[in-house]
């Protein structure tokens, strides 16, 4: 088993839900990433999703955009994150997952990006602009370094496709929350909650809800429905403001949750 099939198989032999915060990578200088890294595991995250900055992203909001700008202004590349994960997976033990765009990756060398993170203990790899149609470009690559592609889906995917999808991996099923981009929210559409559970019935692997999750209630809302959450914007939020005393009541209140689910 892979680490992330070994965390989620844990989890589920304790009835647990899983935590995943997201960072952007070089927001504050890639120095920090490390310790950002350090501090999340330290707090209780099931695994932590690590976003490379990109000039053109499809998929982020104002507040993860603003951190991926912060981030190349302050000359942040991927060959240097990826070096900073070298040293991280020495003192972090839980699965790393790293998300960039193609367009870094081809700028890169798919062959040369795979060995790079397979080098620097990187579990998974997430690219939202990769549709199934045209992932043998890279997934083939991952499949041999035994790193898993973590694949999205959203509300206006249909069922079958999300079935076939959700089908192709070992990891997790990562469920987009919302119709349009990250960010937090104070609300969702009445409907989501059905669509987990059915994503739920039909999906193999874990399925994980992302997008615009940011206060507890949120979290323990659609944690009934999935097998845990993606939080952002908001992580993103409490490390620009150097606010690690409500990350970390985040975190351990959402621990101390799920270990009553």
């Amino acid at each position: 088993m892979s680490r992330i099939e070994n965390t989620f198989s844990k989890l589920k032999k304790e009835n647990r839900k899983a935590f995943v915060p997201y960072i952007m990578a070089g927001d504050g200088g890639v120095e920090c990433l490390v310790n950002r890294l350090v501090t999340l595991e330290k707090f209780g995250a099931t695994a932590i999703e690590v976003g490379v900055p990109f000039s053109d992203p499809v998929a982020d909001g104002p507040t993860i955009q603003a951190a991926g700008i912060r981030a190349l202004e302050r000359g942040t590349t991927l060959k240097g994150i990826i070096e900073e994960l070298v040293k991280a997976r020495e003192v972090v033990t839980i699965p790393l997952l790293l998300m960039t765009y193609l367009n870094p990756i081809y700028a890169y060398g798919i062959e040369a990006f795979v060995e790079d993170i397979r080098k620097a203990g990187v579990d998974g790899c997430i690219i939202p602009d990769l549709p199934i149609e045209e992932e043998d470009i890279i997934v083939q690559h991952l499949n041999k370094a035994e790193i898993e592609l973590i694949r999205l889906v959203t509300l206006t995917t249909p069922l079958e496709r999300i079935k076939t999808i959700s089908h192709k991996g070992k990891g997790f099923l990562y469920l987009v929350t919302v119709k349009g981009i990250t960010g937090t929210r104070n609300r969702y559409d009445s409907d989501l909650n059905q669509f987990l559970k059915s994503v739920k019935e039909i999906s193999p692997i874990p399925v994980l809800a992302g997008f615009g999750i940011s206060n507890a209630n949120q979290i323990k809302e659609l944690t009934e429905f999935c097998d845990g959450v993606i939080v952002g914007s908001k992580i993103v939020d409490l490390f620009e403001n150097n606010n690690l005393e409500e990350m970390e009541k985040l975190l351990s209140g959402f621990q101390q949750e799920s270990k009553l689910v």
